[in-house]
C-alpha cells in the first residue's frame, strides 16, 4: 500500500527514521514514497537547505531517489486533477486570504487523489485541500503510530524524532503535545 509523504513530514521523520522511504513495513506493506518534485523544492529554497541540511547527504538522497512509478495516463490525469485544484487553491486560499498551498503541495495532492493513496501531511492548508476532495490524509505522528502498531518502530524512535522536534523548533503546530498524548497515551519527551 502506497503513502505519499509531503515535504513537511518528510523533513520531521526522515532524519531519525531511516531509511524512510520505499521500506515495505506491516501486514499490508506500507511504503512511504515522496513526490518527485520534492528535490527540486530542497534544492531551490535557501530557508530548507540551512534549516534541513541533512537532507543532502548522499544516504538520504539515495533514499529519495524511488518514487512513485506513474503510467502515462496517471501523470495526464495527475496534471489534469492538479489544474482543476490549483483553480480552487487559487478561488478559496489564495485570492482570500493571500497564502495557501504551493504548486508543489496541490500536485502531491492531486497524486494522492488520482492514485487514491494517503498523504501524510501537517501542511494545514494541504489538510484543508485534501479534506475538501475526500482525500484521505493522517500527520507525521498519526504516521508514526501507523509505524508503530505495526512493528516497524518502537517508543524510543517516537521520542527520538520528537525530541529533535523540538531541538530544531519545527513542532507540527502548537497543540503538538495534546495529540502525542492522545496517540500514544503518555506524555511527550521534552
Amino acid at each position: 500500500t502506497k503513502i505519499i509523504v509531503d515535504s513537511n513530514s518528510y523533513f520531521r521523520l526522515a532524519q531519525n527514521i531511516h531509511p524512510l522511504l520505499s521500506q515495505p513495513f506491516g501486514k499490508d506493506e506500507l511504503t512511504l514514497y515522496v513526490h518527485a518534485d520534492l528535490n527540486a523544492e530542497f534544492k531551490f529554497n535557501s530557508r530548507l537547505t540551512n534549516k534541513f541540511h541533512w537532507v543532502a547527504e548522499s544516504r538520504y538522497v539515495a533514499n529519495r531517489s524511488r518514487s512513485i512509478n506513474l503510467s502515462k495516463a496517471q501523470k495526464k490525469e495527475i496534471e489534469e486533477t492538479y489544474d482543476y485544484l490549483w483553480e480552487h487553491v487559487q478561488d478559496e486560499f489564495l485570492e482570500p486570504r493571500g497564502k495557501g498551498p504551493s504548486p508543489i503541495d496541490t500536485r502531491i495532492v492531486a497524486t494522492a487523489l488520482v492514485l487514491g493513496i494517503r498523504l501524510v501531511t501537517d501542511d494545514r492548508d494541504m489538510i484543508e485541500l485534501a479534506a475538501a476532495y475526500d482525500v484521505q490524509q493522517i500527520s507525521s505522528m498519526e504516521m508514526m503510530k501507523l509505524m508503530l502498531d505495526e512493528g516497524h518502530i518502537d517508543s524510543d524512535k517516537i521520542d527520538q524524532v520528537v525530541e529533535q522536534w523540538v531541538y530544531d523548533n519545527d513542532t507540527p503546530h502548537r497543540d503538538w503535545r495534546v495529540d502525542f498524548k492522545r496517540l500514544f497515551g503518555r506524555k511527550a519527551p521534552k
